[in-house]
This record gives C-alpha cells, structure tokens and sequence, in this order.
C-alpha cells in the first residue's frame, strides 16, 4: 500500500538529504518526493509517497520523528486529503495532427505551454491516474518524445493546518 506523509521540517540546509537518507537506509522505497516553502518562511513541507504495510510506514513515521529539524509528521494516507502531480509533456505534433492534440488536451482539462514545428509540450495537473491515462492515449496516437514529473504534493481538507493536526 502506498502511504502519503506530509513531513514539516525546520527550513534548513541538507534536511531533504536527511530524511531521504534515512528512509532509504532503511531499505524502504520512496515512490516520490517533493519540498517547498510554506506560508512560514523558517518551514519546509516535504511531501513523501511510501510503499510498504502500515508497520513499514509506523516504523518510517517513528524514524523520521527522531530527527531534530522535523517538526510534524501527517499521515494523509487516511484522511481526507487533495493530492496532485504535474506533468510536462513533450509530443510529437505535425500541422496535420495538432488539432487531434489539441482535443485530446481539452478533454483532459490540460494546456499546451510551447508549440515548435515537430512538437508540442502540455502540462496537466491532477491525480497519478488522470496523469496516466493522457500519456497512455498520447502516446498510443502521437507518440511522447519526453515526460517529467513532479512527486505527489497533498493538503489535508478542513481548516486545520498540519501543524495543528
């Protein structure tokens, strides 16, 4: 089961290698990982998917509360929570296909951000499965010549901010 921590940490140097380190020393699998600032400037919130049971993510929560520059740990995994990815998309596109492209990228609420000759780049933004299913039918129709992706980010719902929780 892939567990969603938000980890806030003490905005400092080397805290994101940290916890990575640590979680990867325990031979655990980070799916994904994201950092940025949040509404305190001294704070960091990093978002990590985990793989593994609940006694796997129990024993990541607990080593990850040890550390000194983490403040809060959040499981999301449980509670009702909006989580989203972005994704660049690099295609190819030829005169005679972008209108194809285009629909495609209306229905999937995306947007084109560059146009060239040969190609065009979308980005979306929504869950992993929305994500999935454009790349599957780009390129089953069109062909990708590049992805990126950026790791799940996720807010609980409510009022409560996470350091409260």
């Amino acid at each position: 089961m892939k567990h969603t921590l938000a980890v806030l940490v003490e905005n400092k140097p080397g805290v994101l290698t940290h916890i990575s380190g640590l979680i990867s020393r325990r031979a655990f699998n980070i799916e994904s990982i994201a950092a940025g600032y949040t509404e305190e400037p001294d704070t960091t919130r990093i978002t990590i998917v985990v793989e593994g049971d609940e006694i796997e993510q129990e024993q990541v929560v607990n080593q990850l509360s040890k550390l000194v520059d983490v403040i809060k740990i959040s499981d999301l995994t449980a509670v009702e929570s909006i989580q989203r990815e972005l994704a660049l998309i690099k295609v190819k596109a030829s005169v005679n296909t972008r209108s194809d492209i285009i629909n495609i990228v209306e229905i999937f609420r995306a947007s084109i951000v560059d146009v060239n000759r040969e190609t065009m780049v979308i980005e979306l933004s929504g869950d992993e499965t929305k994500i999935d299913a454009l790349c599957q039918v780009l390129e089953d129709d069109h062909g990708i010549i590049e992805i990126v992706r950026t790791g799940k980010i996720a807010l609980s719902r409510g009022p409560i901010p996470a350091k409260d929780q």
